[in-house]
C-alpha cells in the first residue's frame, strides 16, 4: 500500500533546475532512502514534502489525497542543517521544540525524559547546547523530530557524524520506529546504512530520479552472474571441470584452510547446473550467489545516467 507519494516534481531556482519531473512512491510501513550525489535535488525534494518550498509542477500526496497544511503534523523532520540554539540549556531547547509540535509541557517533559534514557542523555538536561559535540546536538534534533510520534518520519543524513557506537543505537531506533508501523524516508550517502534499513530506494542523478524499487531486486538486476563457493578438494579438478562453460576467476585458500573460488557464469546459465557439476569433482561447504553492493550499485546507476 503507498503512503506517500510526490508526482511528477519539478523545481527550478533561477538558471538551475533542482528537480526535473522527480517522482517517489513510499510503501506504508517501509523505509525508504532517497539517494543520490551531492547536489543531485534531493534535499529540494524533502523541503516540498515538509512545504518548506513548493513545486513549480507536480503534487505530494498522502493516503492518494493532496497534502495539504494540517498534514505537516504527521510528519517528523531531521534536517541535514542543525539548528539550535547555542545558549539554550538542552532540556529547555528540547522542551521548546517539542512544545512547537503541540504538546503539553507535562507531555513533553515525560516524553523527553524517556527518549533521553533511550539515547543515554540524562546526565546533558542541563548543558548548554554549546557545550555539546555534533554527534549529541543531532541527538537533541533526531529526538525532538519524532517525539510526537509522526506517521513520517525523514531524516536527513541523520548518522553523520557519529561514531560507530552511537550510529548503531539511532539506528536500532529507527528500526523500532519502523516495527511501531511509522513511515521512515531516510536521505544518506552511507550506502551501508541502505543495506541495513531500507526496503527501497529511488536514486536521484543531475535532477532526475534514475532508479527507484526494492533494494533486493535493484541489487538483483545489477548482479554479474558470479557465484563463490567454499569447498575440499583439488583446484585443478575444478578447474578442469569448469573449463569451456565457466570463468575461473579468483581462488584461494581461507583462513579456516578450505579452498575458496569466484566463478563467473554466462547470462543463460542457471546456478543450479554449476553446483551439480561441482559436487561431482569436490566437496562443496558453501555455495553462493556474489550480488552487488549497494556501493557498487550506486557508482553503476550514476555513471549509466550518465552515459
Amino acid at each position: 500500500m503507498t503512503f506517500f507519494e510526490a508526482r511528477n516534481i519539478t523545481k527550478k531556482f533561477s538558471t538551475h533546475l533542482a528537480l526535473d519531473n522527480v517522482s517517489i512512491h513510499v510503501p506504508k510501513g517501509s523505509i525508504y532512502g532517497l539517494l543520490g550525489p551531492n547536489g543531485a535535488g534531493k534535499t529540494s525534494l524533502i523541503r516540498i514534502i515538509n512545504r518548506i518550498t513548493a513545486p513549480d509542477s507536480g503534487e505530494v500526496f498522502f493516503d492518494d489525497r493532496p497534502m495539504n497544511e494540517t498534514d505537516i503534523s504527521r510528519i517528523g523532520y531531521l534536517p541535514e542543517e542543525r539548528g539550535l540554539y547555542k545558549k539554550m540549556k538542552v532540556g529547555e531547547q528540547a522542551l521548546y521544540l517539542a512544545r512547537l509540535k503541540g504538546l503539553s509541557k507535562a507531555d513533553a517533559i515525560s516524553r523527553l525524559r524517556v527518549w533521553f534514557e533511550k539515547l543515554e542523555m540524562n546526565n546533558w538536561w542541563d548543558k548548554k547546547i554549546e557545550e555539546l559535540s555534533k554527534g549529541m546536538a543531532q541527538k537533541v534534533q533526531f529526538i525532538v523530530s519524532m517525539l510526537h510520534e509522526p506517521e513520517l518520519l525523514i531524516l536527513d543524513e541523520p548518522f553523520s557524524g557519529f561514531d560507530p557506537v552511537n550510529a548503531g543505537l539511532l539506528k536500532q531506533e529507527v528500526l523500532k520506529q519502523k516495527a511501531l508501523g511509522r513511515t521512515i524516508i531516510l536521505s544518506t550517502h552511507d550506502m551501508a546504512s541502505v543495506e541495513e534499513l531500507c526496503d527501497y530506494i529511488t536514486l536521484i542523478n543531475k535532477s532526475k530520479a534514475v532508479l527507484e524499487g526494492k533494494v533486493d531486486d535493484i541489487r538483483a538486476k545489477y548482479k554479474s552472474n558470479k557465484f563463490e563457493i567454499v569447498y575440499s578438494g583439488n583446484v585443478g579438478a575444478l578447474s578442469g571441470a569448469l573449463a569451456g562453460n565457466y570463468l575461473l576467476e579468483a581462488s584461494g585458500i581461507k583462513d579456516n584452510g578450505h579452498s575458496y573460488a569466484i566463478i563467473g557464469m554466462g547470462n543463460r546459465q542457471a546456478g543450479n547446473d554449476l553446483l551439480k557439476l561441482l559436487i561431482s569433482v569436490v566437496d562443496i561447504h558453501s555455495f553462493r550467489e556474489i550480488l552487488p553492493s549497494m556501493n557498487e550499485v550506486f557508482i553503476a546507476a550514476v555513471r549509466n545516467s550518465i552515459n
